[in-house]
């Protein structure tokens, strides 16, 4: 069990529908965490927006699970007292049928309240159907 438990309202990610209206977790991002063995994520922002999800949730086993093979460490420690504030996905490129990138930045508070951006470029490769995270570049 996670330490932090699902939301039942809108989804961590911050997903909106055509309407601009928040997509509730059950309906986005957790369809993919709680049941990753049978439900992965169809692309590759799916699968980026599922695991900063997981970020939030400290589901380490979701992250571990979606992180390609090649470059997944060993283990995954969160750090105490931190604050997710929210995702912005500014591009996605689907280069082929099996591989893609999606730069995102994603804001967090640190325990000291100092507020931190996570500007990235990741790459993304699919395998046997399933999407996996591979590595990114910082921007």
């Amino acid at each position: 069990m996670s330490p932090i438990d699902p939301p039942t309202g809108p989804c961590p990610c911050g997903r909106t529908d055509r309407r601009d209206k928040p997509v509730a977790y059950a309906m986005c991002c957790g369809r993919y965490l709680d049941d990753f063995s049978n439900t992965p994520a169809p692309d590759a922002e799916s699968l980026m927006r599922s695991r900063y999800s997981a970020f939030v949730l400290e589901r380490g086993e979701y992250l571990l699970a979606t992180w390609h093979a090649s470059k997944r460490p060993a283990s995954i420690e969160f750090e105490p007292g931190v604050k997710w504030l929210g995702l912005d996905v500014r591009s996605r490129s689907v280069l082929d049928a099996d591989h893609a990138e999606v730069e995102f930045v994603a804001r967090q508070r640190g325990p000291s309240g100092a507020a931190t951006r996570l500007h990235e470029r990741s790459r993304f490769v699919r395998e046997d159907g399933r999407w996996f995270y591979v590595d990114g570049d910082l921007q």
